[in-house]
């Protein structure tokens, strides 16, 4: 019989030694954070569901640390820098205690190496899993990097690779994918890890705010999220321009329709910025200094342009889907 840790005992055994300054050890109802003198808190919230965010055999651990890195994710592309979380654990029968150390233990990985302490949350009974954080930010006052920016002629950049995780998600749904039969062990076990273990661009945040005029965290796929960026200006991106790694590159050269989900399918946890053109050679050269390369992919246009994604022979490509959608 699997064994089950009351919610007291839980909370004292696994969560409480991760608790930062303000959590007050997790005996109170609420934690009290202080604010850095001269900054802005910038709040963010994610939630994980088995099955649909996360497979039910995934590893605790990994399952962790991709709960909180999404959240860092949306931080890093406000400029703001990791103060703390609150946790929201629906657990149900499955996550015995041997599941839920594996967890904590992630868990508490994560909150040392990307300097984000817990400092309070809840736990109740579920019958379908459920991780729900919230974590906060700091960015100097009246700082913070918005979606909303940009301006015509601004140049859109974005950070690493794209297209790595959805690809390593179809790798998993779809074993038998035609297009995976020649793929070489090393490019299977990259794209399966980004799709598990995505990477926050927090180095990347204090080149943001040094530089961009608008930029956002891509979750939901390339294509849809670059129309959320300043919504009230068109922008022309090229296809070609996209950044994608060799992996990625191996498998939609296999299976060309794969390109689609690659720019669609969502999960990358990639940085889009808009960097006005005068300082977009000098936001190339921060970011390769701080180890997040970014890639020029298009161009912000006048207001009602529309979006426009080009092929390198001139033709737009046009997409059947955009991004990934909850509902």
């Amino acid at each position: 019989m699997h064994e089950t840790l009351p919610e007291f005992e839980m909370i004292a055994r696994l969560f409480a030694p991760m608790a930062g300054e303000g959590a007050l050890g997790l005996l109170d109802d609420a934690a009290c954070l202080r604010p850095t003198p001269g900054h802005d808190l910038v709040l963010t919230k994610d939630v994980l569901v088995e099955a649909v965010h996360y497979f039910a055999e995934d590893p605790p651990a990994d399952i962790a640390r991709k709960a909180l890195r999404t959240n860092l994710s949306d931080l890093a592309a406000k400029g703001a820098r990791p103060v703390g979380f609150l946790l929201g654990l629906g657990r149900s029968p499955a996550l015995d205690t041997e599941w839920l150390t594996a967890f904590a233990a992630g868990l508490a990985a994560d909150s040392r190496l990307w300097h984000c302490p817990l400092l309070g949350g809840d736990t109740v009974r579920t019958s379908q899993p459920f991780l729900s954080i919230t974590a906060f930010g700091e960015v100097p006052a009246g700082r913070m990097v918005p979606r909303q920016g940009g301006a015509p002629g601004d140049a859109l950049f974005v950070s690493g690779t794209i297209g790595d995780a959805a690809l390593g998600l179809q790798l998993r749904l779809r074993p038998d994918l035609p297009a995976a039969r020649s793929l070489a062990g090393p490019h299977r076990t990259f794209l399966l890890d980004r799709y598990l273990r995505p990477q926050p661009r927090l180095a990347l945040a204090p080149v943001l705010l040094a530089h961009a005029r608008a930029a956002m965290d891509i979750s939901d796929g390339l294509v849809g999220d670059a129309d959320k960026l300043g919504l009230h200006l068109g922008r022309e991106i090229a296809v070609e321009a996209v950044p994608l790694s060799p992996a990625a590159r191996a498998l939609v050269a296999a299976g060309p329709d794969l390109l689609d989900c690659a720019l669609t399918g969502g999960d990358d946890y990639e940085i889009l910025a808009a960097v006005p053109p005068e300082k977009a050679a000098a936001f190339e050269q921060d970011a390769l200094q701080c180890g997040v390369p970014v890639v020029r992919i298009g161009t912000l246009l006048r207001e009602g342009s529309g979006a426009v994604w080009r092929m390198g022979t001139g033709l737009e490509r046009r997409f059947a889907r955009r991004s990934f959608a909850h509902f």
